[in-house]
């Protein structure tokens, strides 16, 4: 029995990537899991410091000292932007390609049109700008969180309308449009007024419903990502199913990364996702599991630095009880998929480099260095399961991989 497991802290990235300083200067300066620690000088996070996350951003920290004993790295985001749905496409092997950039304005009359011709009563809603409102429930507009024109955002109170009801609409609207991601989502206790009321422009191009301020993410929560021109073919989840091997994606990833051979189990509460996690190693399968952590980018998106120091700590908890339960087969991977520094000065996603620490009873300290994708760690999970390459990425540890796990 063996397992290669992952755990992804949502945007708990370590330091702006050079290419920011061109492609995001608002990201300059930005580091996330730096800017936290020094916020919050009491916040002791052992099991990652024990995996190595101070060697990873290379210095001290107050109580947050290096480890003698880290397998360590970093890796670049090869993705364009600082991307969650795009960030684990990438880590499950895929090799990024630019997505199309638009403003919700270049589609609003063709989606209209696919809505109202599938039954929806539509209204368009906005002064100068516009978005759309739908059977007067759910809101579909930009995306103002994520890379301006990149996503675009169908937003609902479930007091109105059923969670399956907006996936059919997000479903319409993925179908006539071309930008790399449409999000179906909504929350309970919430009126169509605080969605409304929550509309925001941006850079005069831009107009989407600020989702914490509309309080979509207070309660009952869920969540769907539709990605676009995804091959999962090429990913590491369906070649692993495809050679009979368990795969089991928990959290955020279950919604974001197809898994047709496999189990997929959303969820968004921190303890949750990490109970889950625990009870899928305690059945004692042989298999790839990879958890989202998904709490810690929403504390990012609001700005809320000790939410976000909180988050870390429960997801602390539970990779040293993951560790505990390690047998000497099996391999942990801990990482990010991109940064998102509460204390930057805005709400978005920050292109930073991701940690990658990683742990195994019987490895030795190690510095694997800068990796140039993310999807090195879908390559190293084909290279641990003796199956084919994925379309993108190379392993680490191949040394250690082709003595014990070939």
């Amino acid at each position: 029995m063996k397992r290669f497991i992952v755990i992804v802290l949502d945007s708990f990235g370590i330091g702006y990537m050079e290419d920011a300083k061109v492609v995001r200067p608002q990201d300059v300066g930005a580091n996330t899991c730096k800017h936290i620690i020094e916020s919050v000088p009491d916040l002791m996070l052992p099991n990652l410091m024990k995996l190595g996350i101070m060697n990873a951003l290379g210095e001290e920290i107050g109580n947050m000292k290096k480890s003698n004993e880290a397998v360590f790295g970093k890796a670049e985001l090869m993705h364009f932007g600082a991307d969650t749905f795009l960030g684990h496409q990438e880590i499950m092997g895929t090799r990024p390609k630019k997505p199309v950039m638009e403003p919700f304005s270049c589609s609003i009359d063709k989606v209209y049109k696919e809505l109202v011709k599938n039954g929806y009563n539509v209204e368009y809603k906005g002064d100068k700008l516009k978005f759309l409102l739908v059977n007067s429930c759910v809101t579909v507009a930009d995306n103002i969180e994520a890379d301006y024109g990149q996503v675009y955002n169908i937003t609902s109170t479930f007091d109105l309308i059923p969670y399956e009801q907006v996936i059919k609409i997000g479903k319409i609207v993925r179908s006539v449009v071309h930008v790399s991601r449409v999000i179906a989502f909504g929350g309970e206790n919430v009126t169509v007024e605080q969605i409304l009321n929550a509309a925001e422009e941006k850079e005069g191009k831009y107009i989407g419903i600020n989702a914490p301020k509309s309080g979509v993410y207070n309660k009952g929560y869920k969540v769907i990502h539709l990605g676009y021109g995804i091959n999962s073919e090429v990913q590491i989840p369906t070649i692993l199913g495809k050679n009979n091997i368990n795969v089991t994606l928990i959290g955020k990833v279950a919604d974001i990364v197809e898994n047709r051979y496999g189990r997929s189990i959303p969820c968004v509460d921190t303890e949750d996702v990490m109970k889950i996690t625990v009870d899928e190693i305690n059945k004692e399968y042989s298999g790839f599991i990879c958890t989202n952590v998904q709490e810690t980018d929403l504390a990012g998106h609001g700005q809320d630095v000790m939410k976000y120091a909180e988050k870390l700590k429960i997801a602390d908890k539970y990779i040293g009880i993951i560790m505990d339960k390690m047998n000497n087969d099996d391999v942990l991977v801990v990482m990010a998929d991109h940064g998102n520094d509460p204390t930057i000065g805005h709400s978005h996603h920050t292109r930073e480099y991701v940690p990658i620490l990683i742990y195994n009873k019987k490895m030795k300290s190690m510095n694997i260095g800068t990796r140039k994708s993310l999807s090195d760690v879908g390559a190293t999970a084909a290279k641990f399961f003796n199956v084919k390459m994925p379309e993108n990425g190379q392993p680490f540890l191949k040394d250690y991989l082709n003595k014990t796990c070939g």
